[in-house]
């Protein structure tokens, strides 16, 4: 049973107090059906981060947009608005900063002295691929100067949107410069609208995979997160799905609610599934020690306890059932010239 008074089309319900404030006010009339999404165009003096998680396999990401439109209530990017003066609730979906100058940023970058060449990922925080992007195409851009300069970058997205950069993404894939990653946490559809309310259909996302395969790209699945008593039955039916549409390797986290994401998160499913909001806060219990958010490197990714363990042995069963044999290529640094004019003589 649903809470007739939910906001649809929307993760959170209502905006969070912000961790930094010391007040705090929020109207109780305010009308949050009715207010749009407002974008603000920012000039970061950098684009590119170093990732220092210790259990991270990447180097390098960059985030063409902060905040994020999809409306996911888990989303562990959430808090990060908070460094702006915003919410991490109803905020973080409707107010979106759109980094106007990440492709000279990015150019900037890639021409430092001393740069050695790692993959980067794009987008590590807040999707490159959100709805913002068919207005404002950083993230095209940002693929453009990726293959201007011959520069490896890994995509993740949770949305077909993707497929519009096609005309990039190709020639990326024929030098080994890319990797796109979909984020597929369910395949059922009634749930993903809940899940994730303005993100694409799970059908067009395993459309996505055969497109993307179908033209040489290299396509990675995260099955993220599993959240047990929502999806945590879907695995098997998941990895089969993705296998059959060309995904070459797959990923998956267990969901975690720190900091605000938590209160988020909780008022999302008690206005969704009432009627098991209770359980479902009580099986991640089970796996984060009693909490329902963890911090600690590693143990953050695979959680602990029984119901852990039988989603483990779920994916390690559909690992050798559906992904046995498949490779994952490794994108190439060997082309990185370091500047723009060497590589247009290429073409």
């Amino acid at each position: 049973m649903q809470n007739e008074n939910i906001i649809k089309g929307q993760g959170a319900q209502r905006n969070v107090i912000n961790r930094f404030d010391r007040f705090t006010f929020e109207p109780e009339d305010e009308d949050f059906d009715i207010i749009k999404t407002s974008f603000t165009e920012v000039f970061p003096k950098t684009i590119v981060n170093q990732v220092k998680s210790e259990d991270l396999p990447m180097e390098y990401s960059m985030n063409p947009y902060q905040g994020c439109e999809h409306g996911c209530s888990y989303c562990f990017a959430r808090p990060t608005h908070e460094y702006w003066g915003y919410s991490a609730g109803i905020d973080f979906e409707r107010k979106i900063m759109v980094k106007k100058n990440a492709p000279e940023l990015l150019e900037k970058f890639f021409r430092k002295r001393g740069y050695k060449p790692e993959p980067i990922l794009m987008s590590g925080n807040t999707d490159c691929y959100q709805p913002a992007e068919r207005q404002f195409e950083i993230t095209r851009q940002l693929l453009k100067v990726c293959l201007d300069y011959r520069h490896p970058v890994n995509v993740l997205t949770k949305n077909a949107l993707v497929l519009r950069d096609l005309d990039i993404l190709k020639p990326l894939a024929e030098q080994n410069l890319v990797s796109v990653s979909l984020s597929i946490p369910t395949i059922n559809e009634d749930l993903r609208r809940k899940m994730e309310p303005r993100t694409s259909t799970a059908n067009n996302k395993l459309k996505a995979i055969e497109v993307l395969s179908e033209n040489n790209i290299p396509v990675h699945v995260m099955v993220a997160p599993i959240i047990p008593g929502l999806n945590s039955d879907e695995p098997l039916s998941i990895l089969k799905s993705i296998s059959d549409a060309g995904a070459q390797s797959f990923g998956y986290t267990l969901v975690r609610l720190n900091d605000t994401v938590e209160p988020v998160f909780v008022k999302w499913i008690e206005a969704q599934f009432p009627d098991r909001a209770q359980k479902v806060l009580n099986l991640i219990r089970s796996m984060r020690g009693g909490n329902l958010g963890d911090k600690r490197y590693f143990e953050r990714q695979k959680g602990s306890g029984n119901i852990a363990e039988m989603i483990h042995n779920t994916f390690k069963i559909g690992r050798k059932k559906f992904f046995e044999g498949k490779e994952f290529p490794k994108l190439s640094i060997d082309g990185f010239t370091g500047t723009k004019e060497q590589q247009l003589k290429l073409f």
